[in-house]
């Protein structure tokens, strides 16, 4: 099974620094976690727009480390404009949660 992130647009923009590309990673793995809490706890709390906010905020760092969450987090966003009930959105939060949750492990685990 391959890896949920991966490092090619990272390096593309790092180049050969090393210090650079760690730095990045360390950024990620203290801010996506706090972004993915707040995410989490406004769709408990049937906040849309606290959770497109969340959302948001993410997107562009997964992009940077390829997680392939780009339509889900679209849904999310989309789901502060629309009557969608929070239990609609959960399956949503379940995947990005998830797969988030896996790409930081292995991030971790790379990066010790």
């Amino acid at each position: 099974m391959g890896r949920n992130y991966s490092l090619d647009k990272i390096q593309e923009l790092a180049g050969d620094d090393k210090e650079f590309i760690t730095v990045l990673v360390q950024t990620f793995l203290e801010e996506i976690p706090e972004d993915m809490n707040g995410m989490i706890e406004a769709v408990k709390a049937n906040n849309p727009e606290k959770a497109y906010q969340c959302a948001h905020k993410m997107k562009p760092n997964l992009q940077l480390f390829d997680i392939d969450l780009l339509s889900y987090i679209k849904e999310m966003e989309a789901w502060s404009k629309t009557s969608k009930k929070k239990e609609e959105i959960e399956p949503v939060l379940n995947r990005i949660t998830t797969t988030v949750t896996q790409a930081l492990h292995e991030l971790k685990n790379d990066f010790a």
